[in-house]
C-alpha cells in the first residue's frame, strides 16, 4: 500500500485529495495535512472584506467531508520537508511519513519586499481570510470617515484579477452607501497596462477594464513601483517603458488594499535542490519534480516563469482551470506510477478561465492556452458574469462537501460561457 500525503487544503490540494483517492481506490492511502480544520474559498475574499460575505459561508470542515472518501486528515503546522527521508515534520516535533508527497501550500506572502506593507503596517489585503476579515474593519472605518483610497497590486504580483475585483466592488460599497462623491480612487499596478493581468491582455481586457475604471472615475498608475508607505501615505515611482523613472507620486489615502509578491511557504523553501530562489517548486511537465521523483506540486507553490519582461516585475497568475488541470495530472501519474508501474505520462492544460466580479457587474476571460499567441482569447462582462461568480462559489463549495472529482471550471465555466466545443489539450 503506498501513502500519499497532500500538503495543503486549498482550492487545488482539497480537489487533488480527492481525485488521488478516487483514482488510487480503496488499496492504497491518502491523507491530507493541513494547518487549519477549515477549507476556506479564496476567491470569495473580497466579499468578506466589505462585509457581503460571512466566513462561515466560505468555510466547511475538512475532516468531517474527507472522511466521506476514506481520505486521512491531519491538522498540523509544518516546519520542515526531509526530502531525503520521506518525512514532514510538525511544529509540536510530530513526523509524517510519505511515500509520495503532493505539494500544494499556496504562496507565502511577501509583503516583507516593500517597506510599510502588509496589515501588520499600513495596507490591507485580501489573500487570506484572516486578511479579509482584518480589511472589513479598515473599510467599516473608511465608511464612517470617507478619504482617499488606493486598490492595486505590489511589483512582482502575480495575482491580478482580485486588485480588480476590489476596487470595483468597493465602489459599488461607497456608491450604495452615498459618499462615493467623497473618496477619491486611484488604481495602483505594477502591470505595464491596464487589463495586463501577467497574461499580456486577454482578449479586449485592457481597453474593457481601462473604460471601467473611467466610468467609475477612478484614476491609475500603471509600471508602479512602491518605494514605501507611511501613515497615510504611499510613496510611488512610475517608471516608462525602458524602466526608467517617469514621475514620482506621494499619494494620500484612508484606505489602501495591495495584492502583495508572493514567494515560496517556508517549509517547501527551504528544501534544497526542490525550488528557485523564490522558493516556487521546480517540476517538470508531469508536475514532479527532477531532483525527488516521489515530491509533485501544483498550483501556486509551482515555478512558472512570467509571460515576459516589464519594466515592473510582474508574475505569471496560476488561475483555477490551470491548478485544476495540474492536480488532475498529478492524479493520472500517481496512478501510473503506483498501480500501473509505469513512468508518468499526464500534463496539465495550462488554460485560464476566470470569472471576477465588480460589484453590480462582473468580466469573464478565456485564454487558450494561457501563453499568447492562442487558440482562444475572449473577454467579456455582464451582469451574468456577476451571477456567473456567486454560483461558482456554490458550485466549488458543493464539489468540495460531496467530494466530486469531475473538472470543476470545464464543466461549469465553459457551459456558462456558452462555448458547446472548446480545444483544452495542448498542441503536439
Amino acid at each position: 500500500m503506498a501513502k500519499v500525503v497532500v500538503l495543503g487544503a486549498g482550492t487545488g490540494g482539497m480537489p487533488a485529495a480527492y481525485e488521488i483517492k478516487d483514482i488510487l481506490g480503496k488499496n492504497h492511502q491518502v491523507l491530507m495535512v493541513n494547518e487549519r480544520e477549515n477549507f476556506r474559498f479564496v476567491p470569495s475574499n473580497p466579499w468578506v472584506a466589505v462585509g457581503w460575505r460571512e466566513p462561515e459561508a466560505i468555510s466547511i470542515p475538512i475532516a468531517k467531508y474527507l472522511a466521506k472518501k476514506d481520505i486521512d486528515f491531519k491538522c498540523a503546522f509544518v516546519t520542515q520537508i526531509d526530502a531525503e527521508q520521506n518525512q514532514l515534520i510538525t511544529a509540536d516535533n510530530g513526523i509524517i511519513d510519505y511515500d509520495y508527497l503532493v505539494i500544494a501550500t499556496g504562496p507565502k506572502l511577501a509583503f516583507n519586499t516593500i517597506p510599510g506593507a502588509g496589515p501588520e503596517h499600513f495596507t490591507q489585503s485580501v489573500c487570506s481570510l484572516e486578511h479579509a476579515l482584518t480589511c472589513k474593519i479598515d473599510v467599516d472605518k473608511l465608511l464612517a470617515k470617507p478619504g482617499p483610497v488606493i486598490v492595486g497590486s505590489f511589483q512582482g504580483a502575480s495575482c491580478f484579477g482580485p486588485a480588480y475585483e476590489y476596487v470595483f466592488i468597493l465602489d459599488k460599497v461607497l456608491r450604495d452607501a452615498g459618499i462615493r462623491n467623497k473618496v477619491p480612487i486611484h488604481f495602483v499596478t505594477s502591470e505595464p497596462y491596464v487589463g495586463h493581468l501577467g497574461l499580456d491582455g486577454v482578449g479586449d481586457s485592457k481597453s474593457m477594464l481601462e473604460s471601467e475604471l473611467r466610468q467609475r472615475d477612478i484614476k491609475w498608475i500603471c509600471n508602479a513601483s512602491v518605494d514605501n508607505i507611511e501613515q497615510g501615505t504611499m510613496h510611488i515611482s512610475e517608471l516608462d517603458r525602458k524602466g526608467d523613472l517617469y514621475l514620482s507620486h506621494s499619494l494620500p489615502f484612508n484606505h489602501a488594499m495591495l495584492i502583495p509578491p508572493f514567494a515560496g511557504i517556508d517549509a517547501v523553501a527551504n528544501v534544497e535542490g526542490l525550488c528557485n530562489v523564490k522558493g516556487f517548486v521546480i517540476t517538470d511537465e508531469h508536475q514532479q519534480s527532477p531532483r525527488f521523483n516521489n515530491i509533485f506540486a501544483g498550483g501556486v507553490c509551482v515555478a512558472i516563469p512570467p509571460a515576459e519582461v516589464t519594466p515592473v516585475p510582474t508574475g505569471m497568475p496560476k488561475t483555477g482551470y490551470m491548478i485544476e488541470s495540474m492536480m488532475t495530472a498529478i492524479a493520472h501519474n500517481l496512478h501510473s506510477i503506483i498501480v500501473e508501474n509505469v513512468a508518468p505520462k499526464s500534463k496539465g492544460t495550462w488554460n485560464a478561465i476566470c470569472i471576477a466580479d465588480m460589484g453590480d457587474t462582473g468580466a469573464v476571460f478565456v485564454a487558450i492556452p494561457q501563453i499568447a499567441p492562442r487558440n482562444v482569447s475572449w473577454f467579456a462582462k455582464g451582469k451574468w458574469a456577476h451571477l456567473a461568480k456567486i454560483g461558482f462559489e456554490k458550485y466549488f463549495l458543493r464539489k468540495m462537501k460531496t467530494g466530486s472529482s469531475e473538472p470543476l471550471y470545464e464543466k461549469y465555466g465553459l457551459k456558462l460561457m456558452g462555448i458547446t466545443r472548446l480545444e483544452t489539450k495542448d498542441d503536439e
